[in-house]
C-alpha cells in the first residue's frame, strides 16, 4: 500500500491525497472482497478445483507448494504462473521451481477460465486470488480444514528467474535457517512449522535428500536422525543411480491425507528432510511437533492462522498489479 513521503504529500492538492488514501486502504484484504463483483467466486473456484482434484491427486500438493513459491518471492501475487518469453526468464524457469508440478499451474488457469466464463466476473477476480482460493480448496479436499479466505490482491508485473535465488527453503535447513527466512516474511517459528506441515502431502525426487541415505557424513553415511527401517525403505525405493524423474512420497503413512500425521512422523525418525527432521530434535522446536502430533484440532488451527498469514506477504494494490487476462502472461 503506497507509502508516500510526508514532505511530498504536503505539497498535493487535499482531493488528490484522498484519492491516493482511498486506493491504497481500499485493495485491503478482507473474505467477500468479490460479494459484488463475482458474488459466486469461490463455489465457482471449488466447482474447478474439485474436477481436478477428482482427475489427479497431485492436484493438491501441487497447488499448495504453488502458492508457497509464489508468496515467497516477490508476494502473492500469481508472479510464479508467468510463462518466459525471449527477453525474459521467467520465475517458474529457476531450477528450484523447475519441479512444480504442471498440475497446480493447471488448476489455476483452468479456475481461472471458469470464472471468466460467467457474466460479470470475466477479468474482474485476479489469478493471485484464485490461486490462494484453490490452495485452501485443494487442502479441505485432501481432509485438511476448510477456513475463510481474505481476498482482493492484484497480479504482479514483474517474474524474473533471478528474483528466485536464495528466496525459497532448502531441505537441508536447519531451525535457525528456516526461522530466518520465515522471519523475512512475517511468519514467526510457530507459523514456520504449521506450514511445513505442507509436506504431509506430496512427494520428492530422490535427489533433494540422497545425502541423507548415502554420504550424510564419513563417519555416518546415513542421517542418524533417520529411522533405520525408514532409511532402509527410503534406500531401495531411490537407489543410488535412481532416475531422477523418480519420486516419492514425503508422507510416508498417510501421503493422500491433509493430516496431523506429519509431525507423528517426525517424532520416529520419518522426516523426509533434513529441515523437517530437525523441528523435532531441535529442542526449540520439537515442543510444538508434540503438541500438533498429538492434537489435530490445534494444529489445524495454527495452520489456519498460518496460511492466512502467508497470503498478505507481499500482496500488490494500486498501480502495483492489475488483473491479468490470461495468469500464464502479462497483460
Amino acid at each position: 500500500m503506497g507509502s508516500y513521503k510526508y514532505q511530498t504529500t504536503l505539497l498535493l492538492p487535499l482531493s488528490l491525497i484522498i484519492i491516493l488514501f482511498s486506493s491504497s486502504t481500499s485493495a485491503q484484504l478482507r473474505p467477500n472482497f468479490y460479494a459484488n463483483i463475482c458474488p459466486d467466486v469461490e463455489n465457482i473456484v471449488r466447482r474447478a478445483v474439485k474436477t481436478k482434484f477428482d482427475q489427479t491427486f497431485v492436484t493438491v500438493p501441487a497447488t499448495i507448494r504453488l502458492l508457497f513459491h509464489d508468496c515467497f518471492v516477490g508476494g502473492c501475487d500469481a508472479s510464479v504462473i508467468v510463462a518466459s518469453t525471449p527477453g525474459n526468464t521467467a520465475e517458474k524457469d529457476h531450477p528450484d521451481n523447475l519441479s512444480l508440478a504442471g498440475d497446480g499451474f493447471d488448476t489455476v488457469i483452468k479456475a481461472k477460465a471458469a470464472v471468466d466464463a460467467v457474466s460479470g466476473c470475466k477479468n474482474r477476480v485476479s489469478c493471485a486470488d484464485i490461486l490462494v482460493m484453490a490452495a485452501r480448496d485443494v487442502v479441505a479436499l485432501a481432509g485438511g480444514p476448510s477456513y475463510a479466505v481474505e481476498l482482493g490482491r492484484l497480479d504482479g508485473l514483474i517474474s524474473t528467474a533471478a528474483s528466485v535465488q536464495g528466496n525459497l527453503p532448502q531441505p537441508t535447513f536447519n531451525l535457525d535457517q528456516l526461522n530466518a527466512m520465515f522471519s523475512r516474511h512475517g511468519l514467526n517459528q510457530t507459523e514456520m512449522i504449521a506450514l511445513s506441515a505442507c509436506h504431509t502431502v506430496g512427494f520428492s525426487h530422490c535427489s533433494r535428500f540422497a545425502n541423507r541415505i548415502y554420504n550424510f557424513s564419513a563417519s555416518n553415511p546415513v542421517d542418524p536422525t533417520l529411522n533405520r527401517q525408514y532409511a532402509t525403505q527410503l534406500q531401495q525405493m531411490c537407489p543410488r543411480n535412481v532416475d531422477p524423474q523418480i519420486a516419492i512420497d514425503m508422507d510416508p503413512t498417510t501421503p493422500r491425507l491433509f493430516d496431523n500425521a506429519y509431525f507423528k512422523n517426525l517424532q520416529n525418525g520419518m522426516g523426509l528432510f533434513t529441515s523437517d527432521q530437525s523441528l523435532f530434535t531441535d529442542s526449540r522446536s520439537q515442543s510444538t511437533v508434540k503438541t500438533w502430533a498429538s492434537n489435530s484440532q490445534l494444529f489445524n488451527d495454527a495452520f489456519v492462522e498460518a496460511m492466512t498469514k502467508l497470503g498478505r506477504v507481499g500482496v500488490k494494490t494500486g498501480s502495483n498489479g492489475n488483473i491479468r487476462f490470461d495468469c500464464g502472461r502479462f497483460n
